[in-house]
């Protein structure tokens, strides 16, 4: 028996960890395709006049168990996975592409779904029942579906060649982040960082059993070495290990895997009607087009710029002072700190006593359960993953919403960042209301024997963003499976997790969880007061900064005869060099690390970060004039969480907000 393919005999149906074997995981694939296939058959075989419900919605519940294992099995590859692992996903992606290609491509499964779309004038749908269809109907079109069958090989190909390099891709990057470390010896080495950082480099050196502290390339060992470390020497050295994750020539380099990727995405637009990449994925966004993307960051580049000037101007004046007449990248986090000690009189390392995990995650518990009603209550009878994880019972009004896991520190099998995924959809089916599984998966400190898990406040504030993308999962409402949740336009998504931000700035909020762990002594209000002013400190060099990722993301997928001329060191310091704002290291790049287009789903989509920021400033200056725990805004905000994809995302907002989102409102946030 595989357990993979029967009924979870757990609670809520939750994914039964303790007993998944590794080899559990290929025949369930290969079972639950097949069972799939055959549901797709027996719609396809149906003798009766296509209708929506025997055509439409018998596909969109199609599959289930097949979703929930490849749920488990791709989250399980980026949180805990292994050299076995790694080796199931590669053998298993191109299965999975082919089935995905096999039903898009499926002639007379189209066929049905075309007529029971042309014929949709003659019926009363509801207005989800209409978006499911229109949004069946585009997805197979988008697929291939009108394509002629060398055509549908071609594609099915390129598919199944995304889905393995991409997969590579982010192998890579984890395989070149962990290969790396910093063994030191002298604690002179060490001077400006801070006991609790060096209590935390001193555990890693005896996990390696080696004598001294070690330093690697973790993002929570990294940012508090390039933060606080006074050697100028080592944190160039840092900075240039960073910058060379998967850029060595090395096994795990990525640069032709990039032209790869870049060249089979050109191909598939091109095979199905679209100039590039980017206008395929567009026209699927809120945005539209490259032009209006581009039009977008230029805009806010114009705005910003000036202003990051002169913060680079500031840190300068610091550097000049230690006899630095040129600044590099590697001074940059170093001297901001210093600079916002100075202007606010605040240290990362003064604030963390302030904000042990476990206040923070009450906090945001709280906050949840004021705006939304929502309350958390931890269970030990549901299996986890591994045994950092903690799985809370999610409930509205006494009764059962949703499973939440939260993992947050790291591992050497877990891949670097923060993100919110799901276990399992929520959505509608025979009277009953099937609930989501939700998970949060960050990168923080480890306690150690002496103190917990402290968070910088930058750390706060990533919590509070995955958190929101957890509410929009866990309110999820809808009928069918690909419109819940979190399944909206793709520039939309960012709205829910950065509007949650905005309440770790808000001292009213502040004052109810930011105690110290020993003394429980709230933070005082004049270092609340300086959060709240230091909100926007460095903002414009941020700004540019996402700005360049974002405007090097719309080129990759746009300029591909640029590709065939250069390199892609070269490639992206020419659509960069507007944003830099430091001299450019010729030995290192971030593109072949950059996980969020090569490997995640931000392909032709990092610019959704700053255009949810409109949305955000907008939603929350909403809130700011009516009261942040306004229940009557809460309200109207939680309709449109908990509506997922079943409305145009625009039309959303304007029910909650009455009126479009201006752009205003992120600038006078960003600047004044």
């Amino acid at each position: 028996m595989n357990i993979l393919t029967e009924n979870f005999n757990t609670p809520y149906h939750s994914a039964p960890f303790n007993i998944i074997k590794n080899e559990d995981f290929l025949p369930a694939f290969k079972e639950l395709i097949k069972k799939s296939e055959e549901e797709i058959e027996s719609i396809v075989n149906n003798s009766e006049a296509p209708t929506f419900e025997n055509v439409i919605e018998i596909l969109a519940y199609s599959g289930e168990q097949l979703d929930m294992v490849s749920h488990i099995f791709f989250n399980l590859n980026s949180a805990e996975t292994n050299d076995e692992l790694q080796q199931i996903a590669q053998e298993v992606s191109p299965i999975l592409t082919e089935y995905s290609s096999k039903i898009s491509q499926n002639e007379a499964l189209f066929n049905k779904i075309k007529k029971v779309y042309d014929e949709k004038e003659k019926y009363n749908y509801n207005e989800e029942q209409q978006m499911l269809l229109n949004e069946t109907y585009k997805g197979f079109v988008r697929s291939g579906a009108l394509l002629n069958e060398k055509d549908k090989e071609t594609l099915k190909k390129i598919s199944m060649d995304l889905s393995v390099k991409s997969l590579q891709f982010g192998q890579n990057v984890l395989a070149s982040t962990n290969a790396y470390f910093k063994h030191i010896t002298h604690k002179d080495d060490l001077a400006g960082i801070p006991n609790a950082i060096l209590e935390q480099y001193a555990e890693e050196a005896k996990e390696r059993n080696l004598e001294g502290w070690v330093v690697t390339l973790q993002y929570p060992s990294y940012i508090p070495f390039m933060t606080y470390a006074e050697n100028r020497e080592l944190r160039k050295e840092m900075a240039l290990a960073n910058g060379k994750k998967s850029f060595s020539g090395d096994e795990f380099d990525n640069q032709n895997l990039i032209k790869e990727l870049l060249q089979l995405k050109q191909q598939k637009a091109t095979l199905l009607g679209y100039k590039d990449y980017a206008h395929y994925v567009l026209e699927e966004r809120m945005a539209k087009s490259p032009t209006k993307v581009l039009d977008f960051l230029n805009e806010l580049l114009i705005k910003a710029k000036p202003y990051a000037n002169k913060e680079i101007d500031e840190l300068k004046a610091l550097a000049k002072i230690d006899g630095i007449e040129t600044m590099q990248i590697y001074d940059h986090a170093f001297y901001a700190e210093k600079l916002r000690k100075a202007k606010f009189d605040l240290n990362d390392e003064e604030l963390k006593p302030y904000f042990p995990l476990h206040q923070v995650q009450d906090a945001v518990f709280g906050l949840t359960n004021e705006l939304f009603g929502l309350t958390f209550e931890e269970r030990n009878d549901i299996s986890k993953y591994h045994e950092d994880v903690k799985v809370y019972e999610v409930k509205e009004n006494g009764e059962y919403k949703s499973l939440l896991y939260v993992d947050y520190f790291p591992r050497k099998g877990k891949r670097a960042g923060a993100w919110m995924t799901s276990y399992k959809n929520q959505y509608k089916r025979e009277g009953i209301n099937s609930r989501p599984h939700i998970s949060i998966v960050c990168n923080f400190s480890k306690p150690t024997k002496d103190t917990p898990s402290l968070l910088t406040f930058q750390e706060v504030t990533t919590l509070f963003h995955e958190f929101g993308h957890a509410i929009h999962g866990m309110l999820a409402n809808t009928q069918y499976p690909s419109l819940s949740g979190t399944s909206v336009k793709w520039d939309f998504v960012e709205l829910p997790s950065q509007f949650l931000e905005n309440f770790c700035y808000e001292p009213e909020f502040l004052r109810t969880f930011a105690k110290h762990y020993i003394t429980s002594e709230v933070l005082p209000d004049d270092k609340i007061e300086k959060i709240e002013q230091s909100k926007n400190f460095m903002e414009g060099y941020q700004t540019l900064r996402q700005l360049g990722f974002g405007i090097l993301d719309m080129n990759y997928h746009t300029k591909g005869e640029d590709l065939e001329k250069l390199s892609i060191k070269e490639f992206e310091d020419k659509y960069t060099s507007v944003t830099q704002l430091y001299p450019v290291n010729p030995e290192t790049a971030m593109s072949p690390s950059f996980s969020h287009i090569f490997q995640g789903g931000y392909s032709a989509g990092y610019y959704s970060y700053k255009w949810a920021e409109v949305l955000d400033a907008d939603a929350f200056q909403y809130f700011k004039e009516n009261g942040i725990f306004n229940s009557e805004i809460a309200a109207k905000y939680k309709i449109l969480l908990s509506s997922g994809g079943t409305k145009d995302p625009m039309e959303l907002y304007k029910n909650f907000r009455g009126s479009e989102p201006k752009v205003e409102s992120l600038l006078k946030r960003a600047f004044g």
